[in-house]
């Protein structure tokens, strides 16, 4: 399963409408876990931190640095039936439009993360 380009999906005979296609990466890594093990599962999210570490050192010095700002990437990465990730590629803004209920909470949830992280816990209200 391909789990980016829904654009291109929706056409697809196995489309499947409720979840557009998309699993959040908790249901993935809970899926593989039962079904190809823990083990497995732990050493593709450390390749694909790797992967994520490598492209941002790749381009630290083209990034802003300013730290009243920030930026979001969208990572599309492809795994094969091996448990490999490949990068496909880094979107500097990915789009926040969701095409199920399952995405809306998924990316209500990813601004909830990003607030979190960027905004101190003491700032004044």
């Amino acid at each position: 399963m391909h789990l980016t380009n829904v654009s291109i999906q929706k056409y697809g005979e196995d489309y499947n409408e409720s979840n557009g296609g998309k699993w959040s990466i908790r249901n993935l890594l809970l899926y593989l876990q039962s079904t190809r093990g823990r083990d497995v599962t732990d050493k593709l999210v450390d390749e694909i931190d790797g992967i994520i570490l490598h492209s941002l050192r790749s381009v630290m010095g083209l990034m802003a640095n300013d730290r009243h700002c920030f930026e979001c990437y969208g990572y599309d990465i492809i795994i094969d039936k091996d448990l490999r990730p490949w990068l496909i590629e880094v979107n500097a803004s990915p789009s926040l439009s969701a095409t199920t209920a399952a995405d809306r909470l998924m990316k209500h949830n990813l601004v909830d993360d990003i607030l979190r992280i960027v905004i101190p816990e003491d700032f004044p209200e």
